[in-house]
């Protein structure tokens, strides 16, 4: 698992749209990246809408990519459904997944990274209330002075 004050591993595939995304895309900007289990489940859609509804505030400090296991369409008819207005990573080879120690037994776990402009990890989410988790990013932004 990776550890606050590390280099964030690069990282690259395709978003619900089909177009490449990379870490290189996010290159010298704040940047959250979170993993989740599973498109259109109950906590992770609690969490995505979260971000969803907090993303006019979010948007003007930080960029915010979501990464699952599931395909580009699947992210697609999630970011649809609930009108997410951010990346949604499909990691389908789960490369991303394993490279930030995010793999769990059967699905990717819920775990949130916050990474600088200098690409050094700021803050790492564990364990979490999904219902909280944008609010607590936010404050921890406020504190770093973001």
């Amino acid at each position: 698992m990776m550890k606050e004050g590390e280099s964030a591993p690069a990282w690259k595939g395709l978003d619900q749209d089909g177009k490449t995304v990379s870490s290189a895309t996010y290159e010298g900007k704040w940047l959250l990246l979170y993993f989740y289990p599973m498109d259109d489940t109950p906590g992770c859609t609690i969490e995505a809408c979260g971000f969803r509804d907090s993303y006019a505030s979010l948007s003007t400090r930080i960029a915010i990519v979501g990464v699952s296991a599931d395909d580009s369409a699947s992210h697609r008819k999630f970011a649809d459904k609930f009108q997410l207005p951010f990346t949604l990573l499909a990691d389908t080879s789960k490369e991303t997944i394993k490279a930030y120690g995010a793999n769990g037994l059967l699905f990717p776990k819920r775990v949130t990274f916050l990474i600088d402009p200098k690409n050094t990890v700021r803050k790492i989410y564990h364990g979490f209330d999904a219902t909280h988790h944008a609010a607590d990013v936010m404050r921890d932004l406020d504190a770093l002075g973001v």
